[in-house]
């Protein structure tokens, strides 16, 4: 038997082993599909003014809580190996100030998987930029980055980005070098989990306005967090999922809800609900 690392051979000590750094979550953007400040309220200013989006102007970005980009969250996932993967949940239209604000300030050099909640643009758009966060082997080439998303948003990329789908460059760029995506489709069902750089998720279908489904995810080895956005109203099977009879307890819940249970929010929120 091969003994514990932890524990001190006979006469001597241990040697100290310093544990892997932790996985994080990195809020790359929490607001609307417009983003704040909204540029109706500066352009066309109201009287009284706009004091969110005035405020949002007010401060630098990175110190201002209304100044707010498309909702989209980074997993830093660290490996019992301490590699670092880096997994993408949406990328939407403003997500190349994303990577210039946040992607720089924490030194991320690339994602490794990308998962789709949905097919609106502030979910998608940014795929056009994909090639710009892509893993490169030594030779420069591209590696193949994995995109995770249902057959309904599959349809629509199709229609959207027929470049990416085909893997080529856009017509009238024959020089320029196509983004390598495996596309991967999942299914909106709690019972049919996948696994994205290593990590598993489960798909938590949600209503994003009646006759609209849009996906939250349940994830997390040593901390369970589900992440919920565009949400308006919970579907039985994810609620159950989430409860303390479905996945036990919760260490995070990240909710991000235009219209919950029939109540139209003035603004889309994000909760932070620790228990």
């Amino acid at each position: 038997m091969e003994p514990d690392p932890a524990t001190p051979p006979a006469g001597g000590t241990a040697a100290s082993v310093p544990p892997p750094p932790p996985s994080s979550l990195i809020f790359l953007g929490t607001g609307c599909s417009g983003a704040l400040p909204d540029t109706r309220c500066l352009i066309r200013p109201g009287t009284p003014p706009c004091h969110v989006c005035s405020m949002g102007l007010s401060l630098p970005p990175d110190q201002n809580p209304n100044y707010r980009l498309n909702t989209s969250l980074l997993i830093d996932y660290c490996h019992d190996d301490g590699t670092h993967k880096y997994i993408l949940i949406d990328i939407g239209k403003t997500f190349r100030e994303q990577v210039l604000r946040w992607f720089v300030h924490h030194k991320v050099p690339s994602v490794d998987s990308i998962i789709l909640t949905h097919e609106h643009a502030d979910a998608v758009l940014g795929l056009d930029e994909v090639w710009v966060v892509q893993p490169r082997n030594d030779r420069n080439d591209f590696e193949q980055i994995p995109i995770f998303l249902t057959q309904f948003t599959m349809d629509s990329v199709v229609r959207r980005f027929p470049y990416l789908v085909e893997q080529k460059p856009e017509d009238g760029d024959e020089d320029a070098q196509a983004a390598k995506i495996d596309w991967k489709i999942i299914e909106e069902d709690v019972d049919k989990p996948f696994a994205a750089s290593g990590l598993e998720f489960v798909p938590l279908p949600v209503m994003h306005g009646e006759g609209y489904i849009c996906l939250g995810f349940l994830f997390g080895r040593r901390a369970r967090v589900a992440y919920l956005s565009d949400v308006s109203r919970f579907l039985p099977k994810t609620e159950h999922a989430i409860s303390k009879s479905g996945a036990g307890q919760l260490d995070l819940l990240i909710l991000e809800a235009n219209a919950l249970h029939g109540v139209v929010s003035l603004s889309y929120i994000i909760c932070h609900l620790f228990f």
